[in-house]
């Protein structure tokens, strides 16, 4: 492989000699006016530089690295069809083509770092690295490359200047544009299966913003907030059919799949290399993850809602083609006239374009990518290392640049001056070490300026091999800005000294619970205990349930050290193999950890619950606990299910939990067997209350002793997670509750919106046509068509699956907020999933930071209560003994927040809890929003990580998958083992034909009798048939029968010497996993598929040192021998 890609960039070299003799040639004076031409904007832009744009930049020669002075931007663009569109087939398998330096290069000049995006949490301004503790100067940083006087990769003596890209408007045209209506503000998002096609979302409209092209995207970055322009709708393009579940291969969404791309250079050459970035976040989250709270709330509703939508969208010449539509949409200046056209034009999808970028995404400043060191040698004449080699060719004197291609498919390629790099890396290529090209490197984009197509970046560190799991591990931190450093000496110094015990002032202000039955039910290797539950059976026959959480807050004071740390950080972050705590681990595990047989602080809620479910009482108030107990979920639900009894003293002290205390075990069966009922009661209320679940199987690793993963399981939620589960849920509800009506413009909330509507519709027309009624009209009716089709599915429990996967894609993020912020729109308070107007975050503070704020929040109010209770005994309510309680109690009481004295009372017990104000709350909900979504990708691209090492072990793995879309190029599947889609290319491959059937919605793929006739145009455009297809002849399939293999924990059979793995569904467990050998039979060539009809695959890991991973997968075949 290595000689086919050394031999590639010879050929290369040699085509490029050739093109520079013809260069030399005299040009018409008509090409040179041509040449010269500039643009005034993204919509006015010339077609030579449109469709050099929409061919992926500038053209920068990966052979020589240098400008020429005469070749013509967009001379070398890909072939349109009659409308000016790009076909689909055309992009399918190429983000960007070869990148070419354009001789018609402008001067670059370095953005200020005041345009930068600051980490919220560094009060200095520097940037950082987030992988490293050290702190970038980015200013400094930038001129360390800029002093050196290296030379623009997009100037060349000679060249004529041209602009690529708009100027992007100042921030005063913004901001009068903004007020009037005439731009709006968005999110930007890139289409990872097809960078060229972004999408922005504008609150309030229902129907992303088609962001299409280079050129209208202007040097937007994923995750950037730009100010978009709207194009009117006699612009807009066509919607296409419903993605995800059409019969047009084209259209099929894809949500877990990375584009396939073609690179520069020689060091990815096939195409089926793709990359690790592909997002799981609209899917399920497979994995098990322990937290707990609503699965939806965590894995289902807490998914970036970023877009897979159709490709095809592309602007001509800056425009999109013309398309008929009413004159009174011709400009879409307000909300009310955008939401008015998607309305009345539902088949129409609206378009604009970037006209500035209000906020840099932190993606600029964490790329992680390889650089193109073989191509760089190549091209500086520098043979490899261990041969004689001329130092010339890396005098600084020299304008030298090196490509840097990321891992993300959602950033462009950029160029990096090779000055710039770091020390260790100059030396490796002044040796001609091209294994350097092996390495994952930290880089930051320093600039892109409107004369140059792509990004100039600069290198920081080097992470180390990119086929190593440590590695890898450090470049996922770093591009979620995850910092994985010790805790600061002056955080830990707010924690007091060990051993530690309650004071016994703090005994005195608190409810004393020591002598109550209290116990913690959590994974059996949790060390951050941060609830408890007791249950007592009252004479009126109502049951006391309380919910004891760890009073971090009593630690973790306003604007300290620790609370510093804790914000920045702002949740634990779960890897594994491996946690990174928000707080200090003598707080997190110890201090204030619930650990049994010791006394703790604890802030808790009681509630008196009938036999209906109905919460008829409640207190709330700081607590001093000491649990009796640490159950595990397996031991719960042993109880649950009758392995403890109660009268069975044969009970061995090894097969039940260790006791603290004067409480028995038969206390804490008899307890969990309480809360087990009423859970169940209060279950089945929320759901008849309008509640939606997409809980399904959660596909878990398992690892040895040396941390390597060597087996993958099923795991499924049992009553003991639903126990837990459902009182979390009350307690979060009635926090949010007492808070918002105490502090009704300072309360911190959880808010989730009501699902996209469109991929609503796709998803119930995709049930509609297999048969499945479906009513999405509210969130408890969603609910109740799922459980009648899972009722219906009960023998195809992978269809029931996919159908949950599917389900999850159109809801959105569900996200915290403040209260203050949202006064003016109420309903937008409400949480679909839940079915509750109110909810909020209350029961892990050891890992949450919002969850601090909220007790922070609960505490001035209970202090308010007591402070404006003391006021006289006038004031005093009095029921059955007890005061009521006029601010946390069942029963807010208006009358007494409103009154002089209610007011005072609760504006002094803000200030004394040092409440943040309502503009403060409003960034702490945004950057707590921004590290919860980087922390969930972090353990995303961790699973997706030790999946793909897994599988590099096993080397190659059979399996059954499931066909969810079918088309003319390819068709996209679903490998339940591993619970992942993926997609199989079968058009333009050498020695195969695939026929469509259209009329049917079938597909037919056979073997080609005549191989040559596909070898048409550009030949580097087809792929051989062993990459999409892996063909057993039936003499080779009969000698591996006959071979005896060995049968390891997945019902996996080792059938050939080069460890071949095989999976299959027909005989599992109730995890769900193989009990027995299920040997996998690959089909019959020609293969004939339908959608939904099941086909055996291969699996294997793709890439690692030599690019991106990912799991590649083939057709399983066999052919008649000779």
């Amino acid at each position: 492989m290595r000689g086919v890609i050394e031999q590639s960039v010879v050929e290369r070299c040699e085509d490029v000699d050739k093109e520079k003799k013809k260069r030399r040639r005299p040009r018409r004076s008509k090409q040179n006016t041509s040449a010269s031409a500039t643009c005034s904007s993204a919509n006015e832009m010339p077609s030579e530089a449109s469709e050099c744009l929409e061919n992926g930049g500038i053209n920068y020669d990966p052979t020589s690295m240098s400008c020429s002075a005469s070749k013509q931007c967009g001379s070398e663009t890909n072939p349109l069809d009659n409308q000016g569109l790009h076909k689909a087939s055309d992009v399918a398998f190429t983000s960007l083509p070869t990148l070419h330096l354009n001789e018609q290069a402008l001067n670059t000049e370095v953005e200020s770092s005041n345009n930068q995006h600051i980490f919220p949490s560094d009060p200095s301004r520097r940037m950082f690295s987030k992988s490293c503790p050290v702190p970038i100067d980015y200013q400094r940083s930038i001129q360390s490359v800029t002093n050196q006087n290296i030379p623009s990769p997009y100037q060349e003596e000679g060249c004529a200047l041209r602009r690529c890209f708009t100027p992007h408007w100042s921030i005063e045209a913004v901001n009068e544009a903004l007020e009037k209506g005439n731009v709006f503000r968005a999110s930007f998002r890139v289409n990872a299966h097809n960078r060229i096609e972004a999408y922005c979302t504008i609150e309030g409209v229902k129907t992303d913003i088609l962001i299409g092209g280079v050129a209208s995207q202007n040097r937007a970055v994923e995750g950037d907030i730009v100010a978009v322009k709207v194009d009117p709708i006699s612009l807009w393009s066509k919607m296409k059919g419903s993605t995800g579940f059409s019969n047009n291969a084209g259209l099929t969404e894809d949500r877990n799949l990375l584009p396939d791309v073609t690179f520069v250079g020689d060091s990815w050459k096939g195409k089926n290399k793709v990359d690790v970035g592909f997002d799981f976040d609209h899917e399920r989250n497979h994995f098990l993850f322990h937290e707990k709270g609503s699965p939806y709330e965590d894995n289902a509703s807490s998914r970036e809602n970023v877009s897979r939508e159709p490709m095809g969208h592309y602007r001509v010449n800056g425009h999109h083609p013309p398309v008929s539509g009413p004159s009174h949409f011709s400009n879409m200046d307000s909300l009310e006239e955008i939401c008015a056209a998607i309305d009345s034009f539902p088949s129409k999808r609206p378009t604009g374009s970037v006209v500035a970028i209000i906020e840099k995404s932190l993606r600029r400043v964490a790329v992680v990518g390889f650089l193109g060191i073989r191509q760089w040698l190549s091209s500086c004449g520098l043979q490899i290392k261990g041969a004689k080699m001329n130092r010339h060719y890396l005098s600084p004197s020299d304008g030298e640049y090196i490509q840097l291609t990321p891992t993300d498919p959602k950033l462009p390629k950029m160029v990096v001056p090779v000055r710039g790099l770091p020390n260790c890396i100059k030396k490796r290529l002044d040796y001609g070490d091209a294994s350097m090209e092996m390495e994952l490197v930290a880089a930051q984009i320093i600039d892109w300026g409107e004369e140059s197509s792509l990004p100039f970046a600069q290198v920081m560190h080097i992470f180390g091999r990119g086929g190593e799991i440590e590695p890898r591990i450090a470049a996922i931190l770093f591009e979620n800005a995850i910092l994985p450093s010790e805790f600061s000496p002056e955080s830990l110094s707010c924690l007091p000294p060990v051993p530690w015990k309650v004071p016994q002032e703090e005994i005195e202000r608190r409810r004393d619970l020591r002598n109550l039955c209290i116990f913690t039910i959590d994974p059996s290797t949790a060390t951050d205990l941060d609830d408890a539950l007791s249950v007592e059976k009252l004479s009126d026959g109502n049951y006391r349930v309380g919910v004891h959480i760890a009073d971090a807050s009593y630690f973790v004071l306003p604007d300290g050290f620790l609370d510093s740390e804790a914000h920045s950080r702002s949740t634990s972050v779960y890897l594994l193999q491996r946690k990174l705590p928000m707080l200090p681990p003598l707080l997190s595990e110890n201090l204030g950890s619930l650990i049994p047989g010791v006394d703790r602080l604890a802030f808790s809620i009681f509630w008196d619950i009938n036999v209906a479910g109905d919460v008829v009482d409640r207190w709330i108030g700081r607590t001093v606990i000491n649990s009796c107990c640490k159950l595990s979920y397996e031991d719960a639900q042993g109880i649950i299910d009758g392995m403890f009894d109660l009268e069975d003293s044969k009970i061995l002290e090894n097969d039940c939990p260790r006791l603290h205390g004067h409480f028995k075990l038969p206390d804490v069966i008899r307890s969990v067997k309480d809360l087990h009922a009423i859970s169940k009661t209060l279950r089945t209320n929320r759901f008849t209350n309008g509640a939606l679940l997409l809980d399904g199987v959660e596909v878990i690793l398992l690892f040895d002793e040396n941390g390597i993963p060597y087996d993958i399981s099923f795991s499924v939620q049992k009553d003991s997670n639903y126990l837990v589960e459902e009182f979390m849920l009350l307690a979060n509800r009635t926090a949010a509750e007492v808070i918002s009506k105490a502090f009704p413009d300072n309360a911190l909330l959880r808010r989730h919106p009501e699902p996209n509507l469109r991929k609503l519709r796709e998803f119930e027309a995709f049930c509609s046509k297999h048969g499945l009624e479906l009513d999405t009209s509210s969130s408890g009716q969603f609910h109740h068509s799922l459980e009648q089709i899972r009722g219906k599915l009960k023998n195809d429990t992978v269809l029931f699956n996919i159908l949950l996967s599917y389900a999850s894609r159109p809801m959105q993020l569900a996200t915290y907020f403040c209260t203050g912020d949202l006064k003016e729109n109420k309903n937008g308070w409400s949480h679909y999933a839940l079915a509750v107007p109110l909810y909020t975050h209350f029961t892990s503070p050891l890992r949450r930071y919002p969850d601090i704020i909220v007790h922070r929040i609960l505490a001035a109010a209970i202090e308010a209560e007591e402070l404006y209770m003391k006021q006289g005994a006038k004031m005093r309510k009095v029921k059955n003994g007890e005061e009521m309680r006029c601010f946390t109690g069942i029963h807010f009481d208006k009358n007494a927040a409103e009154s002089v004295e209610g007011r005072k009372a609760l504006s002094v017990a803000a200030s004394k809890h040092q409440l943040p104000c309502t503009e403060v709350l409003v960034n702490v909900a945004a950057y707590c929003n921004e590290r919860k979504l980087a922390s969930r990708h972090a353990k995303d691209g961790c699973e997706r990580l030790y999946m793909w090492v897994l599988l590099k072990k096993k080397e190659i793995l059979l399996s059954e998958a499931r066909v969810l879309g079918l088309g003319p190029r390819f068709m996209s599947i679903y490998i339940h083992k591993l619970a992942i889609e993926r997609r199989i290319y079968y058009d333009e491959v050498e020695g195969l034909t695939a026929e469509w059937l259209d009329a049917t919605s079938t597909l037919v793929v056979n073997l080609s009798i005549n191989k040559s006739s596909y070898w048409r145009g550009n030949q580097g455009k087809y792929r051989r048939l062993e990459d999409v297809a892996w063909v057993i002849p039936p003499c080779l399939k009969q000698e591996a029968d006959a071979f005896e293999g060995t049968v390891d924990k997945w019902g996996a059979t080792s059938v050939r010497r080069d460890n071949v793995a095989s999976m299959g569904p027909s005989c599992t467990s109730e995890s769900g996993v193989s009990d027995a050998t299920n040997e996998i039979e690959p089909s019959f060539f020609p293969l004939t598929v339908r959608t939904l009809s099941t086909i055996p695959v291969v699996l294997h890991a793709v890439g690692g040192d030599d690019g991106p991973l990912d799991i590649g997968v083939r057709l399983y075949m066999s052919s008649y021998c000779g």
